[in-house]
């Protein structure tokens, strides 16, 4: 211990200096590389294309003069942060948290790189402003369900469904959804959430088939499991593989076809029950 005060009180000033100033970039990299690693997990869990993910994190790491490397893969985000001549660099490896798709936190998550940008917010005033967005409190979950219900039985409309077609599907999908609601809060596996709540909407959607309710069955029966259809995750892999982000855009397009595959299951095991033969 004195050999090692002796040696750092010999030490030259401007090596001393040197010496904090290390210590002090490393940990304001640390700090906020940290903080660009939650950052940029919600953003892809709730549904951000790839790029916009990139362009968003970038920007808030050049607000700090900083330069940021990422490469992003269906589960996890690698990022490399480091200063402008190379000389210092923090790299993380972070999950992507589960959530739900909210693409008001998408708005909220982006207008805040603007603002880190062209304010200079300090690091401490992000992370602040990032929790109140991220922990704000969520629609309830039964308004929700109630307006999907509304917009699936639009739907049947759309297709030229009746009134009956209309209720029939309203009331398939308040029952598959609210099945999805139950199993994923008990962080079932996606893949068979998927699969049980089509079956649910379908069996129900059937109604009109085998009890001859209204003149369009095969609307209510079609339109049944519209809700689970997963357009976000097919719309953001197509930009992401035309923005060059190849690799993530080819994972969140074989998730997509997963959950359409299943959603096909679903529907064929209501088929196969119900002996119903065309849609």
């Amino acid at each position: 211990m004195y050999i090692n005060f002796v040696f750092f009180v010999t030490l030259r000033p401007e090596l001393i200096f040197h010496i904090y100033f290390c210590m002090d970039i490393h940990h304001e990299l640390k700090e906020l590389s940290k903080f660009l690693s939650d950052y940029s997990t919600s953003l892809m869990a709730v549904g951000v294309q790839t790029s916009r993910v990139v362009r968003n994190t970038t920007r808030i790491a050049e607000s700090f003069g900083f330069d940021l490397d990422m490469t992003i893969f269906q589960k996890t985000i690698i990022m490399t942060l480091r200063d402008a001549d190379n000389s210092h660099s923090y790299s993380t490896v972070s999950r992507i948290k589960p959530m739900a798709l909210n693409f008001a936190i998408n708005s909220k998550l982006s207008t805040l790189s603007w603002e880190a940008y062209d304010n200079r917010l300090g690091l401490d005033e992000l992370k602040q402003r990032y929790h109140e967005i991220i922990n704000k409190p969520r629609e309830s979950k039964w308004l929700v369900l109630f307006l999907v219900a509304c917009a699936n039985a639009s739907f049947c409309r759309l297709f030229q469904g009746d009134v009956t077609s209309m209720g029939i599907v309203f009331v398939a999908t308040l029952a598959g959804f609210f099945v999805r609601q139950f199993l994923i809060e008990r962080h079932w596996n996606h893949l068979a959430v998927f699969i049980i709540s089509s079956f649910i909407a379908s069996i129900i959607g059937s109604t009109g088939y085998l009890f001859h309710w209204g003149n369009t069955p095969d609307m209510a029966l079609g339109t049944s499991v519209l809700y689970l259809i997963p357009g976000v995750p097919l719309i953001n892999s197509i930009m992401d593989i035309i923005d060059g982000h190849v690799l993530a855009g080819t994972s969140r397009f074989i998730n997509a076809c997963l959950l359409i595959i299943c959603i096909a299951i679903g529907l064929s095991i209501t088929l196969l029950i119900t002996g119903v033969s065309a849609l």
